[in-house]
């Protein structure tokens, strides 16, 4: 726990630090962090974490100025299923109790269309830092009672065994149990 809340501090810190841009202010109760990965090669099974929190800075009407810093806790992980989400913690996925968070901080915000960005950044996992791409879609801004509103669909595809979520059990026709890619969904409302 005191290491998931020194990262958390340190990204806080990295974000505020790198510029002088406006916070905008994560509203959890219309946020998620969910993800999917195939099951035995024929479905997709699904989950969230419950515990995250996202830092996010601009100033400029387009975001190509924006910054982000998130932090996700392993041990917040939900799947519906207790045994599954025991074993995800467990030192074949997460290692929860060792690994405590998922870091992500943005190293650029790319506009391509009016509505389509790419957030480029680093991803860590299990002490693993890789450099990623999220395909973001932007779903605009309102203003409203608490002030203007700005929400973000943000998506990318990795594979887990390129951050050392290393259980691979393989089932009669050659395929594995747990498939190597996963769907990471964020979606994000912020205020400021």
């Amino acid at each position: 726990m005191k290491r998931f809340i020194h990262i958390t501090v340190l990204l806080i810190a990295i974000a505020g630090t790198s510029s002088s841009q406006t916070a905008w202010t994560l509203d959890k109760s219309h946020s998620s962090v969910t993800f999917s990965i195939r099951h035995m090669m024929i479905s997709d099974v699904e989950g969230s974490f419950k515990e995250f929190d996202i830092v996010f800075a601009s100033d400029k009407e387009d975001f190509t100025d924006a910054t982000i810093a998130a932090t996700i806790k392993t041990t917040s992980i939900n799947t519906d299923n207790e045994r599954r989400d025991g074993h995800l913690k467990s030192d074949d996925f997460f290692n929860a109790e060792k690994y405590p968070a998922i870091t992500f901080q943005s190293t650029k915000f790319e506009k391509v269309s009016d509505t389509t960005y790419k957030i480029r950044g680093d991803l860590t996992i299990r002490e693993v830092t890789k450099p990623v791409v999220f395909d973001a879609v932007f779903g605009g801004t309102i203003k409203g009672q608490r002030g203007v509103m700005a929400g973000w669909k943000a998506t990318l595809v990795l594979n887990r065994f390129d951050f050392n979520l290393k259980w691979d059990r393989t089932i009669e026709t050659g395929g594995l149990v747990a498939g190597k890619d996963v769907t990471i969904t964020v979606n994000a409302e912020v205020r400021k």
